[in-house]
């Protein structure tokens, strides 16, 4: 944050021998700490022959107040005439090596933990990386209920078929009328089947 200035030619001949505020009759101690302010050359310069000087804003305000207090028909704005705000640089404070540190262990940390997560359902290839043999249990698992459930959506339907056209011998005496009648059960038999193994894998899948 900015708290000083740095003073023009302007306000250093005006505070010189002769100058316009000589005959301001400033006060001891104001002339003194001026003088002393415009008598340190600005540390941030690289060129030591610099006449730059630095002014606090507490001390403008006092010279300000002065001129105002003696109505003065010497104006601050035109001491200030060439002078330029001075914006110290900041100086950033060396990092703590513990919280450094710390800081490195808890990215390393998430970073393995993104890994993992990243990688939870990769299948591993190494005999000796634990959960293969789990895994491969699963997946044998899940292949035995798909054939058994395949195997007996194809007996129920052919026991629906087999069934409606034997019992249907009671009530058609007609060869196609016995097997349209045992195709239609058959199909509603499938078909409820088919409902109930989509629901089946709906489940399945939700708990993956």
């Amino acid at each position: 944050m900015a708290s000083s200035l740095l003073a023009g030619e302007r306000l250093v001949r005006a505070l010189g021998p002769g100058g316009e505020l000589e005959r301001e009759q400033l006060p001891r101690k104001l002339r003194a700490q001026l003088e002393a302010a415009l008598g340190k050359k600005h540390a941030g310069s690289a060129n030591i022959t610099d006449p730059r000087r630095l002014v606090s804003f507490r001390l403008i305000r006092d010279l300000h107040q002065h001129l105002r207090e003696r109505n003065s028909r010497l104006y601050l704005h035109e001491l200030l005439e060439g002078s330029e705000v001075y914006y110290p640089e900041i100086v950033k404070p060396p990092r703590n090596p513990e919280l450094v540190a710390r800081l490195e262990k808890i990215k390393i940390q998430l970073a393995n933990e993104e890994y993992k997560r990243i990688t939870r359902n990769v299948t591993c290839q190494d005999a000796q990386c634990g959960g293969t043999l789990s895994d491969l249990g699963k997946q044998v698992r899940s292949v035995k209920a798909l054939v058994i459930t395949i195997f007996n959506f194809i007996i129920t339907v052919a026991a629906a078929f087999v069934c409606t056209y034997l019992g249907s011998q009671y009530i058609f005496t007609e060869m196609a009328s016995r097997v349209l009648a045992a195709l239609i059960v058959a199909s509603v038999v499938g078909l409820a089947e088919l409902y109930v193994m989509v629901r089946a894998m709906e489940g399945e899948l939700g708990e993956l």
